[in-house]
């Protein structure tokens, strides 16, 4: 396992922000090198605020987000979220184009859905139009690796790029990764239940020596320290595969029947973890950051259903996906509706992360030269424009399920 994460949340309303700012950049440094000494490998420093409509205006949003991304990185924080646009503020949505354009390392999100009044069928148009704008503005469509659209994402989630930061509190959490943990637990493992015990007793030793260490510096810099995220996050290779962790559960390959239960299996095992809990810490499928994954994509039983079915069960929703470059804002639309209506229906954080790819068609291999991507096939995606009733509701109201029994 590794640390993907120390995120750091702040609020830039704050009288005192640069002040903090500093207090955050040195606690994060000081935490790095406390789990460094532990011999801990910490990828990245990161910084959230709270939602960018409540520190910006449309008129100084470019303005205010670049110099704090300038200020984030002169503090050693490589990637800024500035938060969601709100369904109370839905001309927020408008401006998100624009920021990613005008920045390099922000990442950005939108809300799908409220709680009691249900989807937003204008956020959801207002998202998928991001996408598809989104993918336009480099050849590779590759800034919509940081944007997406969201449902039911509390605060403090330390993963990027559903991270923000709520109210006036300054705080940090740990994204973990550790996909590798579920490889090594049910490696050679006898049955499930010694599999899942030793995964967590790896999780539940690594939180209690990281949190002696997070802990003694949030006390000596007045910073709360919320938890950890021990979502089964992969690196993209096979040791660290989170594909390859399910499919040794027993399945003969990722979409076959029985790939639900795997799924269900690991989450359910996160579940009962000992560990200060904040936000996912569920099953990640990252279509382009799994080794496995990428491979699957060449199989026609592996498809964007079987990942929507996986996230009704464990998941963080859809991550990462690639999908055809001609893609319209009308056929996103729907998948969009169907994470947050799984969200809704579930009471669960669920997430979209798409990528569009510019000039490539379902069957094509993607290109990428990034270090966290392996590369896969465009997935077919079968949809298409949304008519009657949806298309004439503002507001689609489902509401969570209740045991009846």
């Amino acid at each position: 396992m590794k640390i993907r994460s120390i995120t750091c949340f702040c609020n830039p309303l704050d009288k005192d922000f640069e002040s903090m700012l500093n207090r955050l950049a040195t606690l994060a440094n000081s935490c790095k090198e406390g789990f460094e000494k532990k011999g801990w490998e910490v990828q990245t420093l990161r910084l959230a605020t709270i939602p960018f409509g409540q520190y910006t205006t449309a008129q100084n949003v470019i303005q205010k987000i670049t110099n704090l991304e300038s200020s984030a990185q002169a503090l050693g924080f490589t990637y800024l979220s500035v938060g969601p646009a709100r369904l109370s503020t839905l001309e927020d949505y408008g401006l998100i184009t624009g920021i990613l354009k005008a920045t390099r390392n922000v990442f950005i999100t939108g809300m799908l859905a409220h709680p009691q009044r249900g989807i937003s069928m204008q956020a959801v148009k207002a998202c998928a139009r991001v996408i598809t704008e989104a993918a336009t503005i480099t050849p590779d469509g590759f800034t919509n690796l940081r944007f997406c659209a969201m449902s039911h994402v509390q605060p403090f989630t330390p993963f990027f790029p559903a991270a923000y930061s709520y109210g006036t509190q300054f705080a940090f959490a740990l994204a973990m990764e550790a996909a590798d943990a579920a490889i090594d637990g049910f490696k050679d493992a006898k049955d499930i239940s010694e599999g899942r015990n030793k995964m967590l007793s790896h999780m539940e030793d690594s939180a209690d020596e990281l949190s002696k260490i997070a802990k003694l510096n949030a006390r000596e810099a007045g910073i709360s320290f919320k938890g950890f995220d021990f979502s089964l996050a992969p690196f993209p290779e096979d040791w660290c595969s989170i594909g390859c962790a399910l499919e040794n559960l027993g399945i003969p390959q990722l979409g076959f029947m029985g790939t639900l239960t795997a799924a269900a299996i690991l989450a359910e095992a996160l579940d009962q973890g000992n560990w200060q809990h904040v936000g996912f810490n569920g099953l990640m499928l990252p279509v382009l950051e799994d080794s496995t994954l990428a491979a699957r994509t060449s199989s026609e039983h592996f498809t964007i259903k079987d990942l929507l079915m996986v996230s009704a069960v464990c998941g963080t929703g859809l991550d990462t996906v690639p999908l055809p470059g001609d893609i319209s804002t009308e056929e996103i639309e729907p998948l969009l509706m169907d994470i947050a209506a799984l969200s809704l229906r579930l009471r669960k954080p669920l997430t979209a992360r798409l990528m569009p790819v510019p000039g490539l068609k379902a069957g094509d291999m993607t290109a990428y030269n990034f270090e966290f991507f392996k590369n896969g096939k465009v997935m077919d995606y079968p949809a298409g424009k949304i008519g009657g009733a949806l298309a004439q509701s503002d507001w689609v109201k489902i509401r969570k399920r209740e045991a009846n029994f």
